[in-house]
């Protein structure tokens, strides 16, 4: 069934406020909701916010919360977000690197003791948008066996990358796993196969079934050892940055709560806008110019399926799961 974007994002408004919210935030933090689903990331849109109202219920979501800077180091500043809603703290966060990347030409904000951001890609947008190239990453619990290991040890660590461009930005948005969790539950909830291997099952076999993956909870890195390896580095960055907690240290706690982020900015009038302009233009002529593997397909630059979903969905309304939204109406 599809619905429009505005039918959505009132539902959350309506929960939300339910839940105490301000109506400042109810606004703003449906409205991420809303856009993500709207860009196609079910998994971190509509597919999520039950669980993302069940972690207020348990106490680990302080809805109330505000984000304050701890300390200051000229364009780097590390700030506690308190376990406020993760992607208000994120969305807050990533606002102040880029006010502090107009100032000093680049920026670096820490946070830590942070709930989930939900759709990390959110956040490029989010800097590409205010005209500013940007890497930022969070860590998670222990969601995924190092290369080598059976046993959960490190996270799947979003990374997301953004650059500005009039004809469409490029964002990265990738999880250190080759399926986010959020995007093997879609695949299971269709009774549908991974289009590659994406994990081992309780057997210790690669495995396309998603359900048996989720079940063993041994999701595969990307780049098998590079992706254990780039997973560790980005948690300990977080860390590092933050002064916050690492991997080991969420994995004590009963859920997923009090992680570390870093947000970094750079401000792209600095850069060059017109020769940002350029180079992007080039490099994705160049990059679409490979033939495709299959007749009548193409090839993406990062971004550029986000945006064609974007599109088709506001014109012809959002593709939800039926029992999801129906459960949504309930809340």
């Amino acid at each position: 069934m599809r619905i429009t974007f505005e039918e959505l994002q009132a539902q959350f408004v309506r929960i939300l406020k339910k839940y105490t919210f301000a109506d400042d935030k109810a606004q703003l933090c449906a409205r991420l909701f809303a856009q993500n689903t709207l860009d196609g990331v079910h998994s971190h849109g509509l597919n999520r916010f039950p669980t993302f109202i069940q972690y207020i219920e348990k106490g680990y979501v302080n809805v109330g919360a505000e984000v304050t800077k701890q300390e200051s180091f000229g364009s780097w500043e590390r700030w506690n977000g308190h376990l406020g809603p993760g992607n208000l703290n994120a969305y807050s966060s990533m606002n102040r690197a880029i006010e502090l990347a107009k100032t000093y030409g680049m920026s670096c904000v820490a946070l830590n003791n942070t709930n989930h951001w939900m759709r990390g890609g959110t956040y490029g947008w989010q800097a590409a948008e205010a005209g500013c190239i940007s890497i930022c990453f969070t860590n998670t619990l222990p969601n995924m066996p190092p290369w080598g290991g059976t046993e959960n040890r490190i996270g799947n660590n979003p990374l997301v990358i953004a650059v500005p461009r009039k004809e469409g930005h490029l964002v990265l948005d990738t999880a250190m796993s080759l399926y986010s969790y959020g995007k093997m539950d879609v695949y299971k909830r269709k009774n549908q196969p991974l289009p590659f291997d994406g994990g081992f099952d309780s057997a210790g076999n690669l495995s396309k079934d998603a359900e048996a993956i989720l079940e063993a909870k041994r999701p595969l890195p990307i780049g098998y050892w590079k992706g254990s390896g780039l997973s560790m580095m980005l948690d300990m960055l977080a860390a590092l940055l933050s002064k916050g907690n690492a991997v080991n240290d969420i994995g004590q706690l009963e859920s997923e709560y009090g992680l570390s982020q870093v947000f970094i900015c750079f401000d792209a009038d600095r850069a060059n806008t017109p020769f940002i302009e350029q180079v992007t233009g080039e490099l994705i002529s160049y990059i679409k110019s490979s033939a495709p593997m299959k007749e009548g397909e193409e090839v993406y630059y990062p971004g550029e399926r986000t945006l064609l979903t974007r599109q088709e969905n506001l014109e012809k309304g959002i593709s939800v799961d039926e029992e999801i939204w129906n459960k949504l109406l309930q809340m």
